[in-house]
């Protein structure tokens, strides 16, 4: 088998069109490892959206929380059932809330508007969400035009959404933000939240919930709560476990970044490794008489071409390398996207994980073998009297 290091001196010798090579390479991955890691960002901050011991009651055939539509008694039934865990003070674990989407004017684009969630949540929301907490300011007063917000939407991203100030969430109905929030960086942190009654009489749905969400007395309990809800048809109502719930709303946003990052990752790795077979069939055209030694000394042609093809790889893998390394400083930037499930901006962050890591690397070190082989096949079918000649 021929020397490694062999393979790593014609790598220095050429250092221009190795380095050109390479951050072809590190261009694909980057690209690669940055939309895995949003995708990635997209299911890590709506499942964390989620409890397993928690189930969420819609409307039956709603499939987000804002085509759904309950009434207060099928509220009270909802938590009348067994399963449905008790407070201190025997009172079921449960919250209703109402959820709307409002156009929000965006500061920075000129007649830029985005849809932000607005929630409208009971005075007990923070005893029912307990890593929910203030960063800044205080909790909203129930039954006022007194909102919290979000901290991936405070900031100066929407005007008038930020501390102290006052944005209109219906014409002529303004709120006053009075807190900020935060939830562990799950979705509701980029949201609105007012008190209940309020939206409901600021929007003309008094009566009316979106959905009730309820504390299991265990995980296990989930089966037989969904059965007991979903038997009475008079109630005509859905029942989901919140996990899934938030599964199901990030499946296809997930699945969309995933798709268009694979695409420009392929088109950018044609060019990649055909920068790749240049580079190689440079390299080979310039060693003829390097090769015809090797042949003379004894090495077989398989040698030949599987030091070739390491050659190849390592570039490929150095260059994979850096574009992963430099993807990583991706995990410091946020993205805003509007869900298409609920309609309205999100925030995300580009979560990495060492399989994401893992699996670009493997796809620059495949580049690195299919723009290699060529060149290497070339290399191992030159004959050795006529390599030496040359």
């Amino acid at each position: 088998m021929i020397p490694l290091r062999y393979n790593l001196r014609d790598l220095l010798v050429r250092k221009t069109t190795s380095i050109a090579a390479g951050l072809g390479i590190a261009l694909v991955v980057f690209v690669l490892a940055s939309s895995l890691m949003l995708s990635n960002g997209i299911r890590q901050t709506l499942g964390r959206s989620g409890s397993p011991d928690t189930a969420i009651v819609l409307r039956q055939g709603a499939n987000a929380e804002l085509e759904s539509a309950l009434e207060d008694n099928q509220m009270s039934l909802v938590l009348a059932a067994k399963e449905v865990a008790r407070g201190p003070n025997g009172q079921p674990l449960g919250v209703g809330e109402l959820v709307l989407v409002v156009a929000l004017d965006m500061i920075g684009t000129e007649g830029g508007v985005s849809n932000v969630t607005v929630r409208g949540v009971p005075e007990q929301v923070t005893a029912f969400r307990p890593a929910t907490r203030i960063v800044k300011g205080r909790a909203a007063r129930p039954g006022t035009d007194e909102v919290i917000i979000g901290k991936r939407i405070a900031g100066g991203r929407f005007r008038g959404v930020d501390l102290h100030k006052s944005f209109e969430v219906r014409k002529n109905r303004t709120v006053k933000v009075v807190g900020v929030f935060e939830d562990e960086g799950t979705s509701y942190e980029s949201e609105v939240w007012g008190d209940l009654h309020t939206l409901r009489a600021a929007f003309g749905r008094q009566g009316y919930l979106s959905s009730v969400r309820v504390r299991l007395t265990s995980a296990a309990q989930f089966d037989a709560f969904k059965l007991g809800i979903e038997q009475n048809r008079q109630l005509g109502l859905k029942v989901m476990r919140e996990t899934d719930f938030y599964i199901e709303q990030s499946k296809n946003m997930a699945l969309f970044i995933q798709v268009i990052g694979m695409l420009i990752a392929v088109f950018f790795s044609m060019g990649a490794m055909i920068g790749a077979t240049i580079t190689m069939h440079a390299s080979v055209a310039h060693r003829h008489r390097e090769v015809g030694t090797l042949r003379a000394l004894g090495f077989s042609r398989s040698s030949v071409l599987f030091a070739f093809l390491i050659e190849s790889t390592t570039l490929a893998l150095c260059g994979g390398a850096v574009g992963a390394v430099a993807s990583l400083a991706m995990g410091l930037v946020r993205f805003s996207m509007v869900n298409m499930v609920s309609w309205s901006e999100v925030s995300f962050s580009f979560e990495p994980s060492p399989e994401i890591v893992l699996g670009s690397m493997l796809f620059a070190a495949l580049m690195g073998v299919v723009g290699g082989f060529l060149p290497a096949l070339r290399a191992a079918r030159l004959q050795p009297i006529v390599a030496m000649r040359e």
